[in-house]
Parts: C-alpha cells; sequence; structure tokens
C-alpha cells in the first residue's frame, strides 16, 4: 500500500524532470510514510512512498527485476505499484515450477513484473487483490499498467507536453501542473450523484483509467486502454433444500478463502466493526487467522445515529478487543477542510467523517484493517433493490398512460406521500436508476447551477452499462450499475482516501474475483424477498452466514450508517454553513442566494434538504482550498508508532 507517481515522456530529458517529481511526490507522505525513492532512465520517471506489509526489509520501490534475477537499476524491469496481491504466494510458486522463474525478495510486487514477463497483458486476470501499478519495460520501450477490477485503488493521469503523468493522489499531478480549468460537466453530475464518476475528475485536464482496465503506451504516444474485467451478473437456478445448501456452503468457503488471503502482512491487521452482517462477517473471520484482532467502531451520542451498542455486543460475542471512537458535531466541522483536501475531488458522503475519525484511532492499534465493503453490491443489500418488486404493477400499465401519471407527480406538493412513487413508477429501469446516490433531480438543478445544461443527465454515465445488460433480471442489472457508479464512486473512494490518509490500509474481502465468482450466480430470490417491511436483502449471504455471524446481528434491518446531518444543520452546524456559503466564492458556478434560502428552508420548515446542503458545502470547501486558495488545512505530517 502506497503512492506512485510517474512521468512517460518522449523528450528525452526525463532526468532532470526527477527534481520536480521528488518535490511533488511529498504530497502523498501519507500514503507511504516507511520510506520514499526516486529513479528514472531517458523515457521515465517513477517516485514512490512506500508503506510497508510483506518483506519489509528488502521489497523497496520503485522495484526492478530481469529473467536472470538481476536487480540492479538498470535492469529490463522497473515498477510502481500501490496495493496488495493476496495470492502471491500461488502465483509465485506457479512461476517458479513453470517457468523456473528467479526471485530477489518475498515480496508481492516482484510477482507482478514476473507473470507480466512470463504471462503477458493476460497476468493482470490472474491477481486477486488490490492494485494501480505502471510497469516499464526498457527493452521494448513500452509502458505497461493496469488498475484492480472494482476500483479500489486509484490512478490519475494527465497529459502535456513534457509527456504523461501518472499518480495515486490528484494532489501530486496539480504540483505539476499549474493553473487547471473546472470540468463543467464533472460539477453537474457531482451535484447529482454525491461524486464525480469516473474516468472524470473535477478538473478538465485529469483524469483516471477505469476500474478493471489495463493499458500499454510509448514515449510520445496516446495510452491504449482495454478493458480486462467485464463483470457479469448470471443468475443460475437452485432447487430444493440440497441445492440450497450447496449455494451457502460455495458462499462460506468462497468467502473464509479470501479473508484468510487479505490477513496475509508481516504486521498486525485489525477490523472495523459496525452493527450490519458485512463486517460483522469479516471481523469473525478475520479472528479465525488472528486470535488477537482488534476491532474498532465508530459512532455517534445521538439516539437512532449509531451502531456502537449493536457492534459492542457482537465484539463480545466474536471474542475480540473493542475500540470505540463517538464522534461530535464539533469534530466534523473542524476536520472537514482537511478532509476534503485529501480527498482530491469532492465526495459529499457525510459517512467519511466518522470514517476519518476511526481510521485515525485504529493507526494507533494496527496498520491495516479489514471492513465489509462491496457485499452489498455483489449479494444484493441494498433496500432499494428491492423496488423493481414494488413498482412491477406499473410495469403493466400502457405506456402513454403511465407518461401521463409521471406528469400528474409533478403537480402534488413535495412531501405527499405518493409523489415519489408515482414519479418512479411512470420511469423505466434505465431512467429511474442511476446509482445508490441521488441528491438534486435534473429538474432541481436549474434553480442552484449558473450553467445547467439540461441535455445532460445521468443516463449519459449509465447507458453504456445498461447496453450490457439488457437481458437480466432488473436487480442484477441495478447492482452492476452500482459497480460502476456508487461502488467505485463513493464507496470506494472515500475508503481508500480517509484510510491512506491516516496511513492506514484498508482491505476488502468482498471485493475479491472468487468471491464475485460465486456471488454473479446468486437468483433473485435468493437475494431479494418480499416487497414490504418483513421481506429481507442479502437472503443467501444470511444464510451462509449463520455459523459465523452472532444472531443478534443476522436478520437486523440495515441501518446504512447515518450522520445526523439532519438535525445539525438546524442547530449546531448552521452558523458554520452559513458562514461557509457567505465566504464562498462560487457565485458564478451556484446560485448562492438559493442555496441560503435552502439552508432557511431546512432549519425552519419541514423539508430535509440536508444531504442537498452537504452536497453543496463540500464542493464549496472543496473549491476554496483547490481553485481559490482561500482556505489552507495545516497538513499533518504522518507519525505513528514504529512497531507495527
Amino acid at each position: 500500500m502506497c503512492g506512485l507517481l510517474g512521468l512517460l515522456t518522449a523528450r528525452a530529458d526525463a532526468p532532470d524532470r526527477a527534481g520536480s517529481l521528488t518535490d511533488a511526490l511529498r504530497c502523498s507522505r501519507h500514503r507511504g510514510p516507511d520510506e520514499t525513492d526516486v529513479w528514472h532512465n531517458q523515457d521515465v520517471v517513477f517516485g514512490f512512498n512506500r508503506l510497508a506489509f510483506i518483506d519489509l526489509a528488502n521489497s523497496h520501490q520503485p522495484l526492478h527485476w530481469a529473467p536472470d534475477g538481476s536487480d540492479s537499476a538498470d535492469a529490463r524491469y522497473a515498477l510502481a505499484f500501490n496495493g496488495e496481491i493476496y495470492n502471491y504466494l500461488e502465483l509465485r510458486e506457479e512461476l517458479i515450477a513453470d517457468h523456473g522463474a528467479r526471485f530477489n525478495t518475498e515480496g508481492d510486487g516482484e510477482v507482478i513484473v514476473a507473470a507480466y514477463h512470463y504471462w503477458g497483458a493476460d497476468a493482470v486476470r490472474r491477481l486477486r487483490g488490490m492494485f494501480a501499478f505502471l510497469i516499464w519495460d526498457a527493452e521494448q520501450r513500452l509502458l505497461f499498467g493496469a488498475r484492480d477490477p472494482f476500483g479500489i485503488k486509484p490512478l490519475y493521469y494527465m497529459p502535456g507536453p513534457d509527456g504523461i503523468l501518472f499518480a495515486s493522489e490528484k494532489k501530486c499531478l496539480q504540483e505539476l501542473a499549474g493553473s487547471l480549468s473546472l470540468d463543467q460537466p464533472a460539477l453537474q453530475h457531482y451535484l447529482m450523484l454525491q461524486y464525480v464518476p469516473e474516468p472524470a475528475t473535477m478538473h478538465r485536464e485529469i483524469r483516471r483509467f477505469e476500474s478493471g482496465t489495463q493499458f500499454t503506451v510509448r514515449p510520445g504516444e496516446d495510452p491504449v486502454t482495454e478493458r480486462y474485467f467485464s463483470p457479469v451478473f448470471s443468475p443460475t437456478p437452485v432447487s430444493g433444500p440440497s441445492g440450497k445448501a450447496a449455494l451457502y456452503e460455495r458462499i462460506t468457503d468462497v468467502l473464509r478463502d479470501s479473508v484468510a488471503k487479505h490477513m496475509r502482512a508481516d504486521v498486525t491487521i485489525g477490523a472495523f466493526l459496525s452493527g450490519g452482517i458485512d463486517s460483522t462477517a469479516t471481523a469473525a473471520l478475520a479472528k479465525e487467522f488472528n486470535p488477537d484482532l482488534i476491532a474498532f467502531t465508530t459512532g455517534f451520542e445521538r439516539e437512532g445515529y449509531s451502531e456502537v451498542d449493536v457492534a459492542a455486543e457482537s465484539a463480545e460475542a466474536i471474542g475480540v478487543r473493542h475500540v470505540i471512537r463517538t464522534v461530535k458535531p464539533d469534530e466534523m466541522m473542524d476536520a472537514l477542510p482537511l478532509i476534503v483536501w485529501y480527498l482530491d475531488d469532492p465526495v459529499a458522503d457525510p459517512a467519511l467523517v466518522p470514517l476519518w475519525f476511526i481510521a485515525r484511532e485504529a493507526r494507533q492499534h494496527v496498520k491495516a484493517v479489514v471492513s465489509g465493503e462491496g457485499a452489498d453490491e455483489l449479494f444484493g443489500g441494498y433496500t432499494i433493490y428491492r423496488e423493481p418488486l414494488s413498482l412491477a404493477p406499473f410495469e403493466k400499465v400502457p405506456g402513454g398512460l403511465r407518461k401521463a401519471m409521471g406528469q400528474i407527480s409533478t403537480r402534488i406538493p413535495d412531501g405527499i406521500r405518493g409523489k415519489d412513487l408515482l414519479r418512479r413508477g411512470a420511469l423505466s429501469l434505465e431512467q429511474r436508476y442511476y446509482g445508490n446516490a441521488r441528491i438534486f433531480r435534473e429538474e432541481q438543478l436549474a434553480g442552484v447551477l449558473r450553467q445547467y445544461d439540461p441535455r445532460r443527465s445521468t443516463q449519459e454515465i449509465t447507458a453504456q452499462w445498461y447496453r450490457q445488460s439488457q437481458d437480466w433480471d432488473p436487480v442484477a442489472r441495478m447492482q452492476h450499475i452500482d459497480l460502476f457508479t456508487w461502488l467505485r464512486g463513493d464507496i470506494l473512494v472515500k475508503a481508500d482516501k480517509v484510510t491512506m490518509a491516516n496511513s492506514l490500509e484498508l482491505r476488502v474481502p468482498f471485493l475479491d474475483p472468487e468471491v464475485f465468482k460465486v456471488a454473479s450466480t446468486i437468483p433473485l430470490e435468493e437475494k431479494i424477498t418480499g416487497t414490504n417491511a418483513s421481506g429481507t436483502t442479502k437472503y443467501a449471504l444470511r444464510k451462509a452466514l449463520e455459523s459465523v455471524v452472532p444472531a443478534h446481528v443476522l436478520h437486523r434491518r440495515k441501518l446504512g450508517f447515518p450522520v445526523p446531518i439532519r438535525h445539525w444543520l438546524r442547530d449546531e452546524m448552521y452558523d458554520w454553513a452559513a458562514a461557509i456559503i457567505r465566504d464562498s466564492q462560487t457565485d458564478h458556478l451556484l446560485d448562492l442566494g438559493a442555496v441560503r434560502r435552502m439552508l432557511e428552508d431546512h432549519r425552519t420548515g419541514p423539508h430535509d434538504h440536508s444531504r442537498r446542503i452537504w452536497t453543496l458545502l463540500v464542493f464549496m470547501l472543496w473549491h476554496g482550498i483547490t481553485v481559490e486558495g482561500r482556505i489552507r488545512p495545516e497538513i499533518p505530517e504522518p507519525q505513528y508508532p514504529v512497531h507495527i
């Protein structure tokens, strides 16, 4: 787990640029405080900040490797690699047995290079892990790179007159770029989704390689990108008690295997623990491989917004030490500007703030944690996945009448029960579903966004993924959309950025290719049951974990880690929010008068505008930091115990 920075140039002056890259590398010091190094030849510069987990003393980066066993700086291959390969031991044995591969370290990075040498680009499909890496082949004068299947680890790039820059942190590229321009479509999408969807960023000049893609590029040319991972949900019917039992057993076995491999490290690994089934399962399984496991939970003092009590009961049941960090509103207000700086682009998920505090706490005890991200997307865990069942009667309504119902819904006042059901029932799945977060609807944006473009909608983001799933059941299609929107745009961005800001590695055993292979076969009735409050989600997963997860968690309703900003923006956070709006220099982008009225209406009226207000506040802070330079968070130097 580390931070990389690279330059590929055709100008033969890479050595002259090494100094500037060394300076920019400091922007990602938090990703790798253990050691820093920069290497270059006439074509490339690789810079690296390392957070060491495996083969602590020897697996330095940039890493050099040649088939004859050479590890000198002029060896054929050079690697800059951010992440972990969890099946590296198995791949290493196979490479030695089949090809006589020679290794100089015990680390996973060297396995990536050897696999690429012997298996070519197909090696990426064999990696189980989270990764973003660059391999320079000096013999072919070719740069090969890839990003993990689900997008756990980021990789930014910025073409320019001097070549192409690559980085784990966008802020490193901003340091090298000078002036950058705001991407207006990205802003509009952010206000709809609460994040900037891939491959865009909030700056036009900087882009991201997408999850599940690999690329090649030669000096002076543009990258040639190929998707190597295209997730397909192919539900397979199961019949009878024996068929169901076999499915549940496969789920349990593959999860246990994934957690076992995610626990591989030469340092201590803990676990994040909420009141839900996903994190409880990963913690319980992790305990099997680390008897001294420490679990970490965050919450709030406000009733109905904390899972601390449930998590404490779970920790006791599975027999792990439990550390709790309670977050107060004044702490959230104080920390948010610094968190936004670490994020690179605005992400308006309020849950990232308590995540920040529990990550800081966890880093005082361990160097890595396992967590439950990805279970909902793979196993059908979101309540909204039951919506196609509840809206099924609308599918029988003739198209013209259905459209008229949607028009009628626009005349019903906000807050009236049934308005949103009527509106959504009038829409097709492709029109109404674009991921788990839905902040501003198109008609709401016109009153806030100065340069609102009615031609731009979420369907331009989701259309390509919907085309791939035309023959699937609606729940599988929604899961597929979430893999390319909500998961990689929100969940994994905040998980990576906020934990790495504290030099803490977050490992996500559910997001493993082998786990996906099993999860993708689960039939609809084993994911979603019922259309009312008595129904459940993740049914097959719950059945599979009956022997792993304590009973008080197994069938508990999903809380979804809410943050009480609805209440705080009416009280403790009101003055703070009003000051952000007052001082913001975004009036050319946003109607700040309309934003102030929204805040006042939220404070005094019956309507809940908290998520929209929070989304605007986060963007204003981002703009104040990144564009205006008016807000300057104090960036701490990474200082953590050296014994872990």
